[in-house]
């Protein structure tokens, strides 16, 4: 049994109407609305989830993508919510109590499935986002340009278009295709992280509009490459879990987060066992160790 979390940043589980550019979008991943319960594919199941985690004031990336990668309440340890890059105390959570770092102390094998380019480790930035110390501070190997072209990695924003942008001598890549390395990468692992952030960029966009239309424009790649992992990977054996850490990109009428949940759908053989443990995001982690521990090796 494999699991295979797919972290996308920024998209709250919001309500229905003009505000929400979602609203319309023929999504079955994303176009899902506060009250309603959506029709999954692939007979998913679908967890509503807490991100404010009992703190003051509108959840941030690096406090909710601390709760999802360790089960440590980030807002709470810090008494506020943070966005951007941890803090030295959400650092030592991080390399303390990460799911890399508790998964590889009970044998069993890990990986973040981005790609790298080897120019960001040479000149490593001095703040780097929560995947990133996660990765470090557990002593993971970092996926390059050559995992990305051998298909045994996958770009940030999937289709490549972004590092060809800037220069990089890699081929796009189709959304179908990137779910498949995906789903494959994953199933030679027990646990497996993929993090992809522009939905978080797009709910940032000054021009309202602007934003708008790159949602609708992005949201269908992204479910062409949701759907396609799922449909290559093995769902007798491989779990695969979507979630994030805050709202954004769901309420076009602000460019600040949002106070709304989060959903955390969960597809193959342990969606039950996930979803009836997660009620907030410190809950994904422990939901995933256990799950892990209940069908297989301790």
């Amino acid at each position: 049994m494999s699991v295979l979390l797919i972290f996308i940043d920024g998209v709250g589980l919001g309500t229905r109407g003009a505000h929400n550019p979602l609203d319309g979008l023929d999504s079955e991943f994303f176009s899902i609305f506060q009250g309603e319960t959506p029709r999954l594919p692939f007979d998913g199941r679908m967890a509503v989830t807490d991100a404010r985690l009992g703190v003051e004031g509108l959840p941030q990336s690096a406090t909710g993508q601390t709760a999802i990668l360790t089960g440590v309440n980030g807002p709470q340890l810090i008494g506020r919510h943070l966005n951007g890059y941890p803090s030295p105390r959400l650092k030592q959570a991080i390399a303390e109590h990460s799911i890399y770092k508790k998964l590889l102390a009970r044998g069993r094998t890990v990986t973040f499935a981005n790609a790298y380019t080897q120019s960001y480790l040479d000149s490593r930035p001095r703040f780097v986002p929560c995947t990133t110390v996660a990765m470090e501070t557990a002593g993971l190997r970092f996926r390059l340009l050559e995992d990305l072209q051998a298909g045994r990695a996958v770009s940030h924003d999937f289709t490549n278009r972004f590092l060809i942008e800037r220069g990089f001598d890699v081929a796009e890549c189709a959304p179908e295709t990137a779910g498949r390395n995906l789903a494959r990468l994953a199933a030679e692992h027990d646990f497996t992280l993929y993090e992809h952030f522009i939905t978080d960029r797009i709910g940032h966009e000054r021009d309202r509009e602007l934003a708008r239309r790159l949602t609708r424009e992005h949201i269908p790649l992204l479910t062409r490459f949701v759907r396609a992992a799922l449909a290559e990977a093995d769902l007798d054996r491989q779990t695969i879990i979507l979630t994030s850490d805050h709202g954004n990109i769901e309420d076009a009428t602000t460019r600040s987060h949002t106070m709304n949940p989060v959903a955390t759908l969960a597809f193959g053989p342990m969606r039950e066992a996930i979803t009836a443990r997660v009620a907030a995001l410190t809950d994904i982690t422990p939901a995933i160790i256990a799950a892990l521990s209940d069908n297989g090796r301790p």
